[in-house]
């Protein structure tokens, strides 16, 4: 199993959301992050210069089975890309085990 996290841009939320959705990753958990990234430039709204070094973003966190792993951060990348800097980072890493708690069985089978 492997443990998928990214961190988007909020505006492509729905979008990334959707399409998981549509390649039958229908559970994961996610919340709001602010974070420090390589976007350096301010912007300027009515005279006012606001710093954009404190990014808002939203973090997904996705446990799949090794054979969707290729598939979800091939969603993740095509949906929520925009070509700017900015657009957000994949961490995949290995899960060891994981638990149904409601009926205590164990392995790929409690991600379904």
């Amino acid at each position: 199993m492997k443990k998928i996290e990214a961190i988007i841009r909020k505006s492509k939320f729905s979008t990334v959301k959707s399409a998981l959705h549509e390649v039958g990753v229908n559970f994961f958990s996610y919340w709001d992050v602010t974070g420090l990234g390589n976007e350096q430039e301010g912007h300027v709204y009515r005279g006012v210069s606001y710093s954009t070094s404190d990014i808002q973003r939203r973090f997904l966190s996705i446990v799949v089975n090794d054979s969707f792993e290729e598939i979800t951060v091939k969603t993740i990348i095509e949906s929520a890309g925009t070509g700017e800097v900015g657009d957000g980072k994949i961490f995949v890493s290995d899960i060891k085990e994981a638990y149904r708690i409601r009926t205590g069985e164990k392995g790929g089978e409690t991600l379904n």
